[in-house]
């Protein structure tokens, strides 16, 4: 299942900067990342047919996640590098993120435009509502508990969660 790219740490780790450097001004948590980090690389996937880090994503009960062992080695590497400082925040048990400096600019014209379409219309969204709302996404219904999610569900999705124009096919 979703072979078609090997995953690329270096464009995840690039992924994760470019979000937190651009919601900056929100102190991202951990599962509106997570979200975010999901829905640029399934709605790239379904405009493309191909994923844009290669990353696997899991079902979780409160939606989709990437892999959180190559997520943490992620995050780690980030705060070595100075690129990202992440925050455990005790009394709610939550991590936010900070950037701590400008995010190269690695991607194509194509990732730019998914990217920062995925913040506009979700980096406002509470941890809770944006769970919520990727319970709707195709995917991740399609998808069992604990079972990776698999990118060619996008084709399936309805109009709600669908970034591509399949205009009228007969």
């Amino acid at each position: 299942m979703n072979e078609e790219k090997k995953y690329d740490k270096e464009k995840f780790k690039d992924l994760i900067h470019y979000i937190v450097y651009k919601c900056k001004d929100k102190e991202i948590e951990r599962t509106v990342l997570y979200k975010l980090l999901y829905f640029s690389d399934f709605n790239y996937y379904e405009l493309y047919e191909i994923s844009m880090t290669g990353m696997k994503y899991y079902h979780k009960q409160n939606g989709p996640i990437p892999d959180t062992i190559k997520f943490n080695e992620a995050i780690e590497e980030l705060n070595a590098e100075g690129r990202i400082q992440e925050k455990k925040i005790l009394t709610y048990n939550k991590y936010i993120y900070n950037p701590l400096r400008e995010p190269k600019t690695n991607f194509n014209n194509k990732e730019i435009n998914v990217i920062e379409e995925n913040i506009l219309k979700l980096s406002n969204m509470s941890s809770r509502k944006i769970s919520a709302y990727s319970h709707g996404d195709k995917p991740w219904r399609l998808s069992d508990d604990q079972e990776e999610i698999n990118y060619e569900a996008v084709f399936y999705r309805n109009e709600k969660y669908s970034v591509r124009d399949y205009g009228e096919e007969y």
